[in-house]
């Protein structure tokens, strides 16, 4: 059994999976922050409902980023305490390739290009196969209309499309996956494949992903 935590944009998400399925999960999408005050409060919440000690849990996934600087570190810093105080295993989800897990399920057999809103015209993005190898890796990328021209029939999903909504209406091999947004339940392969190869992070020096400076 898996606790997910995702804390990578402005949707407080937790999660509880078991041999790689979901079984609950509770989040919140506020249109500001609200993990500092919920994500402790939804962890337990989530918890209790499903007759879960903490016994029970055997690691906890965290999501690595990129994504908002304040959210991560509520989100690691949670994690870590946790697995330090239960003494079980760290696993680390990038917040993209969790988003692309989720277009995956949706929409199988394509390219798949998840974006977080990195604020003004910027996002955080990689790309990702059928299979979810990286095709190209994260990046920060400045959108506009041409950004991505030399990839086709693609999936795009996360809160960061909206900008390339705006951009890109002439493009007719592009499927919106609108309803796809970041999440504890996009961790849940991902973090079950990572368990069972024991790839785990030292939970005393592990550090977010933020790819940028906080500013």
């Amino acid at each position: 059994m898996i606790l997910h935590i995702e804390t990578a944009t402005k949707i407080c998400s937790v999660a509880l999976s078991q041999q790689g399925t979901l079984l609950d999960i509770i989040e919140d999408d506020e249109s500001s922050y609200t993990h500092a005050e919920n994500l402790t409060f939804f962890i337990q919440t989530l918890l209790e409902r499903n007759g879960v000690v903490w016994q029970d849990i055997e690691a906890i996934a965290v999501t690595s980023g990129p994504g908002s600087y304040t959210g991560l570190r509520i989100g690691v810093s949670t994690a870590k305490g946790l697995c330090y105080g239960l003494g079980i295993p760290l696993i680390a989800v990038d917040a993209l390739r969790s988003i692309a897990a989720q277009m995956q399920a949706l929409y199988p057999g394509k390219t798949y290009l998840p974006m977080i809103d990195a604020r003004r015209m910027e996002v955080f993005s990689a790309i990702y196969d059928e299979n979810l190898y990286e095709i190209r890796s994260i990046q920060a990328d400045l959108v506009s209309e041409n950004s991505y021209k030399d990839y086709s029939d693609l999936v795009i999903g996360g809160d960061g499309i909206e900008k390339l909504k705006e951009l890109w209406v002439n493009r007719k091999d592009i499927t919106w996956a609108a309803v796809v947004k970041s999440s504890a339940k996009g961790q849940v392969s991902l973090a079950f494949q990572k368990f069972k190869n024991q790839i785990f992070e030292d939970v005393a020096y592990f550090e977010p992903y933020y790819l940028k400076d906080f500013k």
